[in-house]
């Protein structure tokens, strides 16, 4: 008999992982306003909202599927730069052609983005509860370091299952998703967070081969196969794939359909420790924060522009999660057993 979920518990650890998020990550206060679009689809977003509830007791809610789209509109309007925009989706919102985040950011809004809270079934959702969990010290001691590593690399290695991806070129400068905000154009994004993302500076100097153990199949869910697979990389390019999948290799042949061929793109390092190998969500684009290693595969990166990279074809961006045992960035060791070593 499965035990039923706790979801009064979830809920109480969920407000306070979000108070945290809006004091240290987004420095609310009471004299700045704030909205809550939310449903109750699913679960896990009625937990949310509720937790939302306790964390911000006089902003306005709206229940998306029962307030009018002019409605909800019309509240983001009075807001003014600086106040905070929550959005508690259990698939993701359509406001016709306004592009939510963008907009808001664009307006000088904080913004909250929780979407596709119902690909998180019953026990997942509370593995989400967790990852909401704001450590600054830990999350902008490791990712800082990180950062200032990558940026003056000049080669990095991923070692898993005692095969060698190589990186000989250095880095882009390095990205952070760690709630620092500082300096930023936009405060806010998708949570959970942690992460620090490049990519190489040349496409052509990624060459070796990484093993998967996870991967986000072509319904966006995150997908284990029943050994890890081999990816064979040649100048940036996916060439083999040793123990594939079906489900993999339709992946791989959807790439190649779009753009021809299989590129290596980004280099991410995860940083949240409640997303592990073992703890695992449906949502790849939740799981991506997850504390390891993952690359992107195909040509699609909205951050870093590339000569060689048409953004006309380059319409893919696949996570893959490396079965990591350890990561040197030039001569030092940043990653062992499933721990970064930095901070």
């Amino acid at each position: 008999m499965n035990t039923p979920l706790d979801w009064k518990a979830a809920t109480d650890t969920a407000a306070r992982h979000l108070a945290d998020v809006l004091r240290h990550a987004f420095d609310h206060r009471e004299e700045h306003a704030a909205i809550v679009v939310f449903d109750t689809q699913c679960e896990l977003a009625c937990a949310l909202t509720e937790a939302y509830r306790r964390s911000l007791p006089d902003a306005t809610f709206m229940d998306f599927d029962r307030v009018r789209k002019p409605t909800i509109l019309a509240g983001f309007d009075i807001l003014q730069p600086g106040d905070l925009v929550v959005l508690v989706q259990s698939t993701s919102f359509r406001l016709d052609a306004f592009r939510i985040r963008v907009e808001l950011f664009r307006r000088g809004l904080k913004v909250i983005e929780h979407p596709h809270l119902s690909r998180m079934p019953g026990g997942e959702g509370l593995v989400y509860v967790d990852a909401l969990a704001y450590d600054p010290a830990y999350l902008r001691g490791v990712g800082r370091a990180l950062k200032e590593r990558l940026d003056r690399a000049s080669a990095c290695v991923v070692e898993s299952g005692g095969e060698r991806l190589c990186f000989d070129a250095g880095f882009e400068d390095a990205k952070l998703n760690v709630g620092d905000y500082v300096g930023m154009q936009n405060v806010g994004g998708q949570y959970p967070i942690g992460e620090v993302f490049t990519e190489s500076r040349d496409l052509d100097a990624v060459h070796g081969r990484v093993r998967v153990s996870l991967f986000g199949d072509t319904s966006f869910s995150v997908n284990r196969p029943p050994t890890p697979i081999t990816l064979v990389v040649e100048r940036g390019r996916v060439v083999d794939a040793l123990d594939s999948t079906p489900e993999f290799d339709r992946v791989l042949e959807s790439i190649r359909a779009d753009e021809g061929e299989v590129r290596v793109r980004e280099l991410g390092f995860g940083l949240n420790r409640a997303f592990t190998e073992d703890r695992i969500v449906s949502d790849v684009g939740a799981f991506e924060r997850m504390c390891g290693v993952h690359l992107s595969l195909g040509g699609k990166h909205a951050i870093y522009s590339k000569p060689e990279v048409d953004k006309k074809t380059a319409r893919q961006h696949v996570d893959v999660f490396v079965a990591a045992d350890r990561v040197r960035i030039d001569d030092e060791v940043v990653f062992r057993d499933g721990t970064w070593t930095v901070s």
